[in-house]
C-alpha cells in the first residue's frame, strides 16, 4: 500500500525501500536495527556461528563444572549484552565519541592497577574482579586508544601536525607499554594498527619511517635480550611473562629444523599447535560437523584461542574460508562506508573499528594454522569472553553510528533523487512525499536563477 502522508519519511526508510509499509515486524527491525545491513548480517552470521561452536568447544568446561548448559549460557548472556550494547551505540552520534579519551585515561589507571589488585589467570593479571564481573581493562584501553587517535587523526589542518603527533606517539607508547607487561601480544597488535591507522589518515611519511626505525630497534633489543636473560629470572617474579613469550618464539622458529620424528611427536611445548594441526587434518573439506569434534577435548583453549580449529575440524575448509570472508566482508564494507562519510572523524572511527575486528581475527586464524606463534588473541565475536565479546559488540556499533548520522545527508539526498516514484508504470510520483518536495525545490530554484538572470 502506497504511503499518502504529507510528512517527510525518516531517511533511513527512504534508503532501505522507499516508503511502501510493511508488516509490523518489519518496520519494527527498521526502527531497532538502523545503519548498515550487510554489518548486521554479519554480526548476526558470527553469533550463530559462536553459539554452535562454544556449545561443541566447552566440553572441558562441561565435565569440570558438571552443568551442561552453564558455559552456552554465559555465552549467550554475553552476546545478548553485547546486541544491547550495539543497539546503544548506533543510536549515538559519532561525535560524541570524541570524548573517547577520558574512557583512555580511565582505563590507563586500570592498568596500572592490574598488577596489584587484579586476578591472575594462566600467570598472566589482566582482569579486574568487580562486583562479581571480571573487566579486562586492556580491551577497554584498545577501543579508546583508537578511538582517540581517530579524533587526534581528524584534528589536522598542517599547522597542529606536529603537535597531534606527538600526542598520538605518546598515548601509543604510554598504553602499549603498560599492556605489554603482561600481554604482549595485544600490544603489539594495538600499536600496529594505531600505526596503520595514522598511515591512512595522512601522517608525513618522514614521521612514520622514524617510527618503524625506533620500533625495529625495541624489536631487536627485546630479541636480544630473551636471549641474554638466564632462563631461571624467567621463571618467577616480575619477568616470568619473558618465559612465555620465549618458549612461543623458540618453538615456532625451531619446528621446521626438527626431524621428522621429532616433528610428529607431541610434547608440552608444542601440545597445543599440534593438536591444532591435527583438528584441522580431520576436518578435512567438509569437516565432521558441529558436535562432532575429537579434538575439542585435548585443546585447552578450544573455545578461545584456538576455536578456529575447533570451526575447521567441525565445519571443514570451506567452514573456515567462509568464516575469514566473514572478516574480509566487514573490511570491504567499512571502507565502502568510510568513502561515502563527508567527515574525517567518523571515517577514520569506522576504519580503526574494522581493522581492530579483521586483524585481530586474521592473526586469530593465523595462530591455529601455524602461520605466526601463538599469541593468545581470541577470534572477535565467536571465542568465549566476557570484556573481550562487549567491546567486539562496541565496534561494531561504532561502524554501525558512522554509517547513520556519517553519510546520513548523502542518504536522504539519495533518496530524493532516486527513491521510488521515478517508475512512470507505477505512477507514483503524486503520492510520494519525496517526489513532491523535490518537485517543489526544483521549481524553487528554477524562479531564483530567472529573478538573478533579470537582475
Amino acid at each position: 500500500m502506497l504511503n499518502d502522508s504529507n510528512q517527510m519519511a525518516d531517511p533511513d526508510q527512504l534508503y532501505e525501500g522507499g516508503m511502501e509499509t510493511e508488516s509490523s515486524l518489519g518496520d519494527f527491525g527498521r526502527k531497532i536495527f538502523k545503519g548498515d545491513k550487510v554489518v548486521w548480517l554479519v554480526f548476526i552470521i558470527l553469533c550463530v556461528i559462536s553459539l554452535v561452536e562454544i556449545f561443541s568447544a566447552t566440553s572441558t568446561i562441561v565435565y569440570r563444572q558438571q552443568n551442561m548448559w552453564g558455559p552456552i549460557l554465559r555465552h549467550a548472556m554475553f552476546l545478548i549484552g553485547g546486541v544491547g550494547v550495539i543497539l546503544l551505540i548506533h543510536n549515538i552520534p559519532y561525535r560524541y565519541f570524541s570524548s573517547l579519551i577520558f574512557v583512555l585515561i580511565g582505563a590507563i589507571v586500570l592498568l596500572i592497577l592490574t598488577p596489584f589488585i587484579g586476578t591472575s589467570v594462566n600467570g598472566a593479571d589482566r582482569w579486574i574482579s568487580f562486583m562479581g564481573f571480571t573487566i579486562q581493562p586492556s580491551e577497554i584501553a584498545k577501543i579508546s586508544l583508537m578511538g582517540t587517535i581517530a579524533f587526534l587523526l581528524s584534528k589536522q589542518n598542517g599547522e597542529n601536525d606536529g603537535l597531534l603527533f606527538r600526542w598520538m606517539i605518546g598515548l601509543m607508547v604510554v598504553v602499549c607499554g603498560i599492556i605489554a607487561m603482561d600481554n604482549l601480544s595485544t600490544a603489539v597488535l594495538l600499536f600496529g594498527i594505531c600505526y596503520l591507522l595514522m598511515f591512512i589518515g595522512n601522517v608525513k611519511i618522514l614521521r612514520l619511517l622514524k617510527v618503524a626505525g625506533v620500533g625495529i630497534a625495541v624489536v631487536l633489543l627485546f630479541i636480544l635480550m630473551l636471549n641474554v636473560i638466564p632462563d631461571n629470572w624467567t621463571e618467577s617474579g616480575p619477568l616470568n611473562r619473558l618465559g612465555t613469550w620465549k618458549n612461543r618464539i623458540a618453538n615456532f622458529s625451531t619446528h621446521k629444523e626438527l626431524s621428522e620424528e621429532e616433528y610428529f611427536t607431541i610434547t608440552d611445548e608444542n601440545y597445543q599447535v599440534a593438536h591444532a594441526k591435527i583438528a584441522i587434518a580431520n576436518g578435512g573439506v567438509l569437516g565432521v560437523f558441529p558436535g562432532n569434534s575429537t579434538e575439542r577435548d585435548f585443546l585447552p583453549q578450544a573455545y578461545s584461542d584456538f576455536i578456529y580449529a575447533i570451526i575447521i575440524e567441525e565445519m571443514g575448509l570451506l567452514g573456515g574460508l567462509f568464516v575469514l570472508l566473514l572478516y574480509v566482508i566487514i573490511l570491504i564494507r567499512a571502507g565502502m562506508i568510510a568513502r561515502k562519510t563527508e567527515k574525517l572523524f567518523p571515517k577514520y572511527l569506522v576504519l580503526g573499528s574494522a581493522l581492530m575486528l579483521s586483524i585481530q581475527a586474521f592473526v586469530n586464524m593465523a595462530v591455529a594454522v601455524n602461520l605466526i606463534p601463538v599469541t593468545g588473541q581470541p577470534l572477535p565475536l565467536v571465542s568465549r569472553g566476557g570484556t573481550s565479546t562487549l567491546i567486539t559488540c562496541a565496534y561494531f556499533g561504532l561502524i554501525l553510528s558512522a554509517d547513520r548520522f556519517g553519510i546520513g545527508k548523502k542518504k536522504e539526498r539519495k533518496a530524493f533523487e532516486t527513491g521510488p516514484g521515478q517508475d512512470e508504470e507505477n505512477n507514483n510520483n503524486f503520492h510520494n512525499p519525496a517526489n513532491r518536495i523535490k518537485e517543489s525545490v526544483d521549481k524553487l530554484e528554477d524562479k531564483v536563477e530567472f529573478e538573478i538572470i533579470q537582475v
